[in-house]
């Protein structure tokens, strides 16, 4: 079984996180923006991911601190998990429709990271979570777990329905791949011999 976890704490947060990569989608979640807790969750029932989180952090400030270390933690214990990552499929997509709305995750696990963000959100909040932090969010996962990530909603009125897209294909394509090959399952997959 792949498990890891990783607790991180700073100044402005305090976050814990256990991932169990061959799971059945088991969440249990502790946050204190319910859109947020409600996108790991979708996240994770897409993905497979058996995933435990417990985050604090210093909204009187703003949420940025919290939404961004979140997802830094979250790429990290994904890394933790995946370590050498061999046999895994390495790379994954996924176009998930939700109602009016369209939205596609690319993702290659290869150690570099880069990030490709193409979503417009019309609201400044969706429920609680304000929505120009969702990029941020990526862009800790992306640097922390060493990927390149390109996400691009193709159209949607809902901007609710716009980020549960995003998040569902984001579960999806890293479901793809951080699955072992088993026609690879001993080698990494890379010519480099390392990713």
């Amino acid at each position: 079984m792949r498990i890891a976890e990783i607790s991180r704490k700073t100044r402005e947060t305090n976050i814990e996180m256990k991932i169990n990569l061959d799971g059945s989608g088991q969440v249990a979640i502790q946050s204190p923006i319910g859109f947020l807790t409600h996108m790991l969750e979708t996240l994770a029932r897409h993905g497979a991911f058996d995933l435990e989180a417990r985050i604090e952090g210093d909204l009187e400030v703003d949420q940025h601190h919290t939404v961004e270390d979140t997802g830094i933690v979250l790429g990290e214990v994904f890394k933790k998990a995946l370590g050498d990552k061999k046999g895994i499929r390495r790379a994954g997509f996924f176009i998930f429709p939700m109602d009016e709305a369209l939205a596609r995750v690319a993702l290659d696990i290869s150690g570099r990271p880069f990030l490709k963000f193409k979503a417009k959100f019309e609201e400044p909040r969706i429920g609680d979570l304000e929505s120009g932090l969702i990029e941020d969010f990526f862009l800790g996962f992306t640097n922390s777990l060493g990927a390149n990530v390109h996400v691009k909603v193709h159209y949607g009125r809902s901007d609710h329905h716009k980020a549960e897209a995003i998040f569902k294909a984001l579960g999806r394509a890293l479901r793809t791949a951080c699955e072992i090959d088993p026609r690879m399952s001993d080698e990494i997959p890379s010519t480099k011999g390392v990713i």
